[in-house]
């Protein structure tokens, strides 16, 4: 019978462990499969269990650090991968009942890098169809639910991820995020997560403004998956340059005192933010400011019309692949993105998709200005903190289903590094998180900001039981 408690230990104390031997990283992977198959049913995080292949995968890891000859520091940390990320002989369909599920031939460059490290993959999380839903909702995989409460909803569209890693399916989780996908379901399943900047960990196929990144109950844990997954592959063009950077070294050597913090509560477009998430916002403020920060509040520099166009260029780019689909797959597709994709976007001329992409880098453009004199933003990562666990999104709307973006689009189109970090609680002991902002390339920066925020924060609530 395995031991409950491994499943819950976080990276850095298991690659401690199994380098002194203290632990056995196969007894690790069975306390998580375990934990798996318990939660699961009232879950529904996976979309694959690899049971086999990463209990394989772990006693190799175990053996080669008997040997003393480790592929890493973190030789036989468990990890899930999202489904979209690529990995060799699991199907990718893209969260939707009409994709392939044709095997993939290989691992994308974020799998590949865990591969090398001897990571050990437990498996493929759920999504959303297409990627392109705040929800856990999904034709394919049906209701992916939130552990805090399983009636709610954990947002997408890295949604198996962060209800995964609030779950105690091992420490590390590997997400994507095009417009808050990352950023969203941590901060509605109260884990950390850090959408990088764009390029920093490289990702097949590349496309605008979409990242990988990890999904984790700490900062620490994020930095040393970061580590191993920030580093260049031909595959995407924009990857960025090797650095060299250790992303756990000086994490806590970050000093409140002197920095510069934009305060940005409102963005005038988009659904209107709660009351409670305005003030978990100015609670961390205020924390900041007796720590020694600076923080001055900033206007909003999103326009409706600049939120419009990044709905409608995305409408624009799915309503072509479902039009492409044959009659048959196509009605396959959840009914909700069907209509969100096609109600507008098929009747679009080509002046109407150049205006909406010439708004997304209108868009870019105030978001790099609006955080050029401080060191770091703070903000909401979403108007909303609790929808029901059927919705498609927050109002369940398809005429209004990027609504909830507007604080987490513009940093993926401005190619800056953004994290959503818990910090309290509601009165139904329910998560409330912040979204914190860096400048371009500043990871190592948002990672330190968010580890400061992270020891300053109220004491958490122990993890959700799922039963």
């Amino acid at each position: 019978m395995s031991d409950p408690a491994l499943a819950d230990l976080d990276a850095v104390t298991l690659a401690r462990c199994f380098e002194r031997c203290e632990l056995s990283p196969r007894a690790v992977a069975i306390a998580v499969l375990d934990r798996v198959a318990e939660c699961e049913p009232h879950l529904n995080a996976m979309f694959r269990v690899n049971r086999d292949l990463a209990l394989q995968s772990a006693l190799e890891a175990e053996q080669r650090w008997l040997r003393g000859t480790p592929r890493s520091r973190v030789d036989g940390v468990p990890v899930t991968v999202k489904e979209n990320l690529y990995s060799q002989g699991d199907p990718a369909p893209i969260g939707t009942a009409a994709g392939s599920l044709t095997p993939r031939a290989a691992d994308s460059p974020a799998v590949a890098r865990l591969r090398e490290a001897g990571c050990v993959i437990l498996g493929k999380t759920t999504m959303p169809d297409f990627g392109m839903l705040s929800s856990g909702l999904s034709s394919l995989h049906g209701i992916t639910r939130n552990p805090w409460r399983t009636d709610l909803n954990p947002a997408g569209s890295s949604s198996g991820a962060a209800a995964a890693a609030a779950a105690g399916y091992g420490p590390w989780h590997l997400g994507t995020d095009i417009g808050g996908s990352i950023r969203l379901p941590a901060f509605h399943c109260g884990v950390f997560g850090l959408k990088p900047s764009l390029g920093r960990v490289p990702i097949n196929p590349p496309f605008l403004g979409r990242a990988a990144g990890p999904i984790t109950r700490s900062v620490g844990d994020a930095a040393l998956l970061m580590n191993i997954v920030a580093r260049p592959d031909l595959r995407d063009f924009m990857s960025i340059p090797a650095d060299g950077q250790d992303y756990t070294a000086g994490l806590d050597s970050l000093e409140p005192k002197g920095l510069r913090i934009g305060l940005l509560t409102d963005m005038k477009a988009g659904w209107p933010v709660e009351s409670e998430l305005v003030r978990t916002v100015n609670d961390v403020a205020r924390a900041l400011e007796r720590a020694g920060a600076s923080v001055e509040p900033i206007e909003s520099f999103m326009t409706p019309e600049m939120l419009d166009g990044v709905q409608r260029f995305f409408e624009a780019r799915s309503c072509n692949d479902i039009l492409a689909l044959s009659p048959q797959r196509r009605a396959s597709v959840l009914p909700f993105i069907v209509e969100w994709a096609t109600w507008r976007a098929s009747r679009f001329s080509g002046a109407e998709v150049m205006h909406a992409y010439n708004q997304i880098h209108a868009m870019r453009e105030a978001a790099v200005l609006a955080c050029a004199r401080f060191d770091f933003v703070l903000s909401p990562t979403a108007p909303i903190a609790r929808y029901p666990a059927e919705h498609a999104c927050p109002g369940n709307d398809p005429h209004r289903a990027l609504d909830h973006i507007a604080f987490t689009v513009a940093w993926n189109m401005s190619e800056q590094p953004a994290a959503a970090i818990n910090w309290r609680f509601d009165e139904a002991g329910l998560p409330l998180g912040v979204q914190l902002i860096g400048r371009r390339f500043d990871d190592v920066g948002v990672l330190r900001m968010a580890r400061l925020i992270e020891r300053l924060r109220p004491a958490q609530r122990s993890w959700p039981a799922v039963h």
